[in-house]
């Protein structure tokens, strides 16, 4: 059935909702929580979605992620399809990068998904929304992969706030390295010889890994003990790889040259986000002008996310969009501020639509699912085949 056929019911649903997904987004943005302690967000979103029908699993596989269900009335012989809802915030500047936008878009797919799946017996599978919390440095995706949240996954789709409509955006892979040199204390005064400074050892990593500046207050005492938190980022998992080997080397050269001890410990490991192309195009063509939709056409955002590790293992989909926050950047305070406006909340409104009826051709075009597995598996193979 063409996806025509569903915009009707589903554009009606979201925006009857469109008053309960305002206050839903703007009760994250008013109780921003961090990562892993996404306690009140968790609830109000399992919540939202067990009054209007769906089976939730709550505290499903970690504390602050949830999972919920909704079968296909005409039949759960087709594909299961996830939209993916992140709600965790950042210290002190609270939603800066617009989670309380991808929680509503997710849930006003949800409700437009449901409620299509009411009306046509042609829509065959099954909807699965994931809460994933803990997006921000802390993996949550990463942690419900390696638990087994997704293997029964077929796609995977979500959006996420940003300065403009792009289909494609590239997503940096990202590794986390928590650094901590042991030196040995001394008096800076009466017996700095005596002493193994780890202080110098941090600044002397920062000097091999080429950072520019170093501000530091002067101390009395010889440090017995330093810590550094690295994000290393490449434009894939395989020159992240190469980078972090040679970071870790400067790391190493820093110990050895002051004689402190270190303990490196290699962290959460985002990994750089595959646009499915079928997912894409299913999309672009419910959505709006994109930034990217020509061809050889690149924008780059230098971050990572959590889900490039879902893009590894199947079909995914992950626009961004924009909220009308101008020049404000992701992760500020303009940006979360942004967050809250009226204008966002009708994007997302959009945003959601659109993730909907790409849902809904997924579960009612076998064709389509085929050939997102198949660009899928091309893409594996690909990465497989020797360079």
């Amino acid at each position: 059935m063409a996806s025509t056929d569903f915009s009707p019911a589903v554009c009606k649903t979201v925006d009857e909702s469109a008053s309960q997904l305002r206050e839903l987004s703007m009760d994250l943005w008013h109780n921003p929580e961090l990562a892993y302690k996404e306690v009140k967000s968790h609830d109000r979103l399992a919540r939202f979605l067990e009054e209007r029908g769906l089976k939730v699993q709550r505290k499903y596989l970690l504390d602050t992620a949830f999972r919920a269900e909704a079968v296909a009335p005409g039949g759960n012989d087709g594909p299961t399809v996830c939209l993916m809802a992140e709600y965790d915030a950042l210290p002190d500047i609270g939603h800066g990068c617009g989670h309380n936008l991808i929680a509503e878009v997710a849930m006003g797919a949800a409700v437009g998904v449901t409620e299509a799946m009411k009306q046509f017996n042609t829509i065959r599978g099954k909807l699965v929304l994931m809460g994933t919390p803990a997006e921000e440095s802390a993996g949550g995706k990463v942690q419900l992969l390696e638990k087994g949240a997704f293997k029964d996954i077929d796609a995977a789709l979500m959006a996420h706030p940003g300065l403009q409509d792009v289909l494609k955006l590239h997503v940096n892979a990202r590794r986390q390295l928590n650094v901590r040199y042991e030196g040995k204390a001394a008096h800076g005064s009466n017996s700095p010889w005596k002493g193994l400074n780890a202080q110098d050892a941090a600044v002397a990593a920062y000097i091999n890994l080429s950072m520019l500046r170093q501000h530091t207050k002067p101390a009395d005492r010889i440090l017995e003990t330093s810590k550094l938190l690295y994000h290393i980022r490449a434009p894939s998992d395989d020159e992240k790889n190469v980078l972090v080997a040679r970071a870790t080397k400067c790391f190493q050269a820093a110990a050895l040259a002051t004689g402190c001890e270190i303990d490196l410990e290699k962290g959460v490991e985002y990994k750089e986000l595959i646009h499915n192309e079928a997912l894409v195009e299913t999309y672009k063509k419910h959505g709006m002008s994109f930034a990217d939709a020509a061809p050889g056409v690149n924008i780059s955002a230098g971050v990572s996310t959590d889900a490039g590790n879902v893009s590894y293992v199947l079909p995914t989909m992950h626009p961004s969009f924009d909220i009308g926050g101008g020049s404000a950047m992701p992760h500020t305070r303009a940006f979360a501020e942004a967050a809250a406006t009226e204008g966002a909340h009708l994007a997302a409104l959009r945003v959601a639509k659109a993730l909907a009826l790409t849902a809904l051709d997924l579960m009612s075009d076998p064709e389509l699912m085929a050939r997102a597995q198949s660009d899928f598996k091309a893409w594996k193979e690909s990465r497989a085949s020797p360079k």
